[in-house]
């Protein structure tokens, strides 16, 4: 029996991106959710598993550098999307066959780096999807199939949670890993084989294809230097660069903290799996009032009110737990007897929380598509979609570790007023009152300037960080959360500052921004340099290899900030209105 192929037909278009964007959701939730609940039954600790939730998130910050590769790189055999979506799929699911063979909590490193390549493919397929809808759907049908996108993922999420925590009584923990890639596999062989892409974009392929990585790394860079300029171009898109790297509220009970709180308070797996079945489905239908109330009230109203309701039950909780004394985690097998109103409180605290977090996400991307510069659209918002995944990793990693150092009434207390500090720019998000004005305004170079200088002297300040870093005791390693977003966001800006600027900098200014830029980046595995002593110079430490590690860390960061302090005393005015608006973007 052939299958259909749903691209051809209406309701076989609405079908086909539900299920495509419920593989997405699957391995959210089998992350954040079911593996999770299993690692804290281990006896694995809250920083631990914060780390693992943050690496899960941390390739969608990427996601925008896979748009220029899926556009380039095409297969006449399969089809241009159709076979970005058949060759990541297959990798998703092996490399969760491959997790099967994995001993845990032992090889908890291995087991997140094998996460990590699986949500690289993950990412790299949400833009080959998306990329298929923009092409495939007709105008008046991008409405409901957003929805139903949205709506797919969510239930992919519950399937991946709720479903896998399900089974495992009868299935297993390690088998479990092969239900969620025999899941993603069905939407392979029954959704994504029998589609067929229009013969007009097979014969592009061919062509497309010979211009190679060359024209890729083209792309990217037109990519940056298109975000950077409408990044910086108004007041209104700068302000939404700082909204997208702040939490859009308080985040805690919507990452690994309420599971590893779950398993703590003495919840089985069933009891898990209803609270993240509740969760989605509350959330959801919160999601769908939240777009009702912002067109009747108005988005900013909808959203100012989400962010702060959003915080009372996180605090609520924060509350309950130090008046019962329950502040430092506690062994999964502990055998404290746990009171039932902590029980309580967690489940009222997760529900309050879901309703207004759904709230939330159902206005914020309204928010950003306010501020963008209508001739680079889709890039900018890309790329503050990026941000935000990028938040989401930092947070599940601070909070972790904060948990471990300070307990959870401390971190949900922090994470409670953190989460408000977004409310401080979102009056500044506003849309321009012209098309002219959304493009770039008097102050973009200012803006420039003033960014190569704050991100330039931060980069400067780690070095007494990192000389004094044995003086922080627990407030360590939270520390080197920040900086280690520093080293992501620096690297981005040298490089979209230098193409931006272009032949009005000096060739060693350039060749020093692009040599620096991918070894500031690599700062990031210091964490995986064994016996680095702290309070030492580099020359002190035990061994050649040491040595010259430490020396790095000190000497990139060093030269990173010399160079963007450089860049910051430039010449900005190809910012300006005019010079803006005459340039190609």
């Amino acid at each position: 029996m052939r299958l259909p192929n749903l691209l051809g037909s209406r309701n076989g278009r609405l079908s086909a991106f539900f299920f495509l964007y419920m593989t997405e959701g699957i391995p959210l939730g089998f992350a954040a959710t079911a593996v999770a609940t299993q690692l804290r039954r281990m006896g694995v600790g809250p920083a631990e598993i914060g780390a693992f939730v943050a690496a899960f998130y941390l390739p969608w910050a990427f996601k925008w550098a896979f748009g220029p590769l899926v556009d380039v790189f095409r297969s006449q055999r399969f089809g241009h999307r159709r076979g970005w979506i058949l060759f990541t799929q297959l990798i998703m699911a092996a490399t969760l066959g491959v997790l099967v063979f994995v001993k845990l909590p032992e090889q908890l490193a291995l087991f997140t780096a094998i996460l990590l390549v699986h949500n690289t493919f993950a990412a790299m397929q949400d833009v080959a999807i998306d990329a298929l809808a923009c092409n495939t759907l007709h105008p008046e049908e991008r409405g409901l199939a957003n929805g139903l996108m949205f709506a797919g993922a969510a239930v992919g999420q519950a399937v991946g949670g709720s479903g896998v925590l399900f089974l495992m009584a009868y299935i297993g923990f390690q088998n479990s890993f092969v239900f969620v890639a025999l899941s993603i596999l069905a939407v392979t062989g029954f959704i994504v084989l029998p589609m067929k892409e229009a013969l007009a974009q097979a014969g592009e392929t061919a062509h497309q294809a010979g211009r190679g990585l060359r024209h890729a790394l083209g792309e990217m860079r037109s990519f940056a230097m298109d975000a950077f300029r409408s990044f910086i171009g108004t007041r209104g898109a700068y302000a939404g660069v700082f909204f997208a790297l702040l939490p859009c509220g308080a985040m805690s009970l919507s990452l690994a903290l309420q599971s590893n709180l779950s398993v703590e308070l003495g919840l089985n797996d069933d009891q898990v799996a209803w609270m993240n079945l509740a969760t989605s489905v509350v959330s959801g239908a919160a999601m769908v009032l939240g777009g009702l109330l912002s067109d009747r009230i108005g988005r900013r109203v909808v959203l100012s009110a989400a962010v702060i309701l959003m915080s009372l039950p996180v605090a609520y909780l924060a509350l309950v737990l130090q008046q019962h004394g329950y502040v430092m985690p506690r062994a999964a097998d502990s055998k404290a007897a746990v009171e039932p109103a902590l029980v309580t409180a967690l489940w009222v605290a997760v529900l309050g929380f879901n309703v207004f977090m759904g709230l939330m996400y159902g206005v914020r991307s309204a928010l950003f598509m306010d501020v963008t510069n209508p001739k680079v659209a889709a890039t900018q918002f890309t790329a503050y979609m990026a941000l935000m995944n990028l938040s989401i990793a930092y947070t599940a990693t601070w909070q972790g570790l904060s948990i471990e150092a300070f307990g959870y009434p401390v971190t949900l207390a922090i994470d409670a007023t953190v989460g408000l500090f977004c409310l401080a720019l979102m009056h500044l998000m506003k849309k321009p009152a012209s098309q002219a004005a959304q493009i770039s305004d008097s102050l973009a170079e200012h803006r420039a300037r003033k960014s190569a200088w704050g991100i330039g002297l931060l980069c400067l300040a780690w070095l007494p960080f990192w000389a004094l870093r044995a003086e922080l005791g627990a407030a360590l390693p939270i520390a080197n959360v920040f900086f280690t977003m520093l080293f992501v966001i620096a690297p981005l800006f040298l490089l979209a500052g230098r193409e931006v600027l272009g032949a009005g900098i000096s060739p060693g200014l350039r060749r020093s921004a692009a040599c620096l830029a991918l070894p500031l980046l690599a700062i990031y595995g210091r964490k995986w340099v064994d016996g680095l002593q702290a309070g030492v110079a580099p020359w002190a430490q035990n061994s050649v290899g040491l040595m010259v590690a430490d020396g790095l860390i000190y000497l990139l960061p060093l030269l990173s900030g010399l160079v963007l302090i450089q860049l910051a005393r430039q010449d900005w005015q190809i910012l300006s209105p005019k010079v803006a608006s005459g340039a190609t973007l």
